[in-house]
Order: C-alpha cells, then sequence, then structure tokens
C-alpha cells in the first residue's frame, strides 16, 4: 500500500512570526509517522523550519531548485545547497514556473534529473490550464509533461519520484476538480507509467494538488489512485491544514 503524503506549498507568503506558530501547531497535531508530511517554505526560511521541524518526523524542502550544482545563476539555489539544510524534497515544474517564469518540459526534466542525482526526492507537477480541459486536450498535455520526464531519466526512476496532478485552473481559483475529475487524470498518469512498467506504476505516489481543503480532503484522499494532497492556500491555516492531514490519516 503506498503510503500517504500531503505537502504545504506556501509559496511567496509567511514572515519568522508566522513560520514559528505555523510549524508550532504542525509538530503538535500532524502525525508525522503515519503519513508523510512535507513543508515547502519560502527558502530564506528553511533554516528555521529545519531547527523547528527536527525530530518531528515532518519533512521540508525548497519551492524551486536549478539543475546546476554552482555557477553564474544569481538568484537561484542549488541541491548541494538545499540538502546542506536537511531538504529532502524539491518541488519541480509548479504551473506558477511554467507560465510565470517560462520553465518548459526540458528544464524540468533537467531538475528532475538533478534532484535524482543529488538524493532529493522530485515532487513533479503537471497539469491543463482551462483552455486546454475545455479543448478536451487535458491528456495530451498532461501526459506530455510527464513523458518529457520519462524521456531524461527512465521509468525506474519514478519509485523516486512524487507526480502532483494540479489543474492549473483549480490553483488559487477555489474551484476543485471533482473527486471522480480528479481520480480520472490520475489513473491516466498511473497507466501511463505502467505502460513501461506496472511495478514501477503501483509504487509511484500520485497526488492532487487543485485548492485541497478540509472540506474536500477526505472524498479526494479516498480515490484508489490518489495518495494524497499538495496544499497551497489551505497550508497557511493551521486548523485546516492539520485537518487535511488527519483526512490522509483516516483515508
Amino acid at each position: 500500500m503506498r503510503r500517504k503524503l500531503v505537502a504545504a506549498n506556501w509559496k511567496m507568503n509567511g514572515d519568522k512570526a508566522t513560520v514559528e506558530s505555523l510549524l508550532s501547531e504542525f509538530v503538535q497535531n500532524v502525525d508525522g509517522q503515519s503519513i508523510d508530511a512535507v513543508v515547502f517554505p519560502p527558502a530564506l526560511y528553511v533554516g528555521q523550519v529545519a531547527d523547528k521541524l527536527a525530530g518531528s518526523g515532518i519533512e521540508f524542502g525548497t519551492q524551486n531548485v536549478h539543475h546546476a550544482d554552482k555557477g553564474a545563476f544569481t538568484g537561484e539555489l542549488s541541491l548541494s545547497m538545499v540538502k546542506e539544510f536537511g531538504c529532502r524534497y524539491v518541488l519541480v515544474g509548479h504551473s506558477e514556473r511554467r507560465e510565470l517564469f517560462g520553465e518548459d518540459d526540458a528544464l524540468v526534466a533537467d531538475k528532475v534529473a538533478a534532484a535524482l542525482a543529488a538524493d532529493v526526492t522530485p515532487m513533479l507537477c503537471v497539469g491543463e490550464t482551462l483552455e486546454q480541459r475545455e479543448q478536451g486536450v487535458t491528456e495530451k498535455v498532461v501526459g506530455g509533461q510527464i513523458q518529457a520526464v520519462l524521456d531524461k531519466v527512465g521509468i525506474a526512476a519514478f519509485e523516486r519520484i512524487v507526480i502532483a496532478y494540479e489543474p492549473v485552473w483549480a490553483i488559487g481559483t477555489g474551484k476543485t476538480a471533482t473527486p471522480e475529475q480528479a481520480q480520472e487524470v490520475h489513473a491516466f498518469i498511473r497507466k501511463q507509467l505502467a505502460g513501461s512498467d506496472e511495478s514501477v506504476a503501483r509504487k509511484c505516489r500520485l497526488l492532487y494538488g487543485g485548492s485541497v481543503k478540509a472540506a474536500n480532503a477526505q472524498e479526494l484522499f479516498k480515490q484508489p489512485d490518489i495518495d494524497g494532497g499538495l496544499v497551497g492556500g489551505a497550508s497557511l491555516l493551521a486548523d485546516e491544514f492539520i485537518a487535511i492531514c488527519q483526512a490522509a490519516k483516516e483515508a
């Protein structure tokens, strides 16, 4: 059975006091022994997060990383840097990185490969826009995003990759795919992986990442191919995130 995973993506939000308050609640109320929980803070707070989560069973990572280990890349972070702080995960290919910062499938694949080489778990984000969904090309778009990574790292690597399906039209909009819609795409992703290796496909964890909230988490996590959630806005509310983690535990 695949172990449930719930991740908090704080995006560009928070300050020292907020980080301290949220993590105090998480440490007290999130059962890091029964599920995997991961926090993705803004990079400036990784050191504070590392100190606060030490020994808690809750992991943490960065929201982005560069694929080179060092060099003249102003403003970027390398895998060796994030590892030095104890990060075990990194978000790769979030829709905001793709849309706002021009990251294409090839660059995302390079970042996944670099993370794997550094023994850091990449959380690969994939998903379609509203226009693409309405055009009926969801599977083509999502499949292409995954295929770019498959071509780069091979199917065996997906035992060490977490995939987060995040329909772009449901991020920060308050809209959420129905559990059935989400399951349909998750099943497609698992089928795509199974086309290369059924064993790997069964082991790879697939998360839903489109406006997950306490109110919808339980129904989402009951779906056979949804193994947890990548949580945005709700992860900045301690009670919401704790309730989502509890729903994952119960599921």
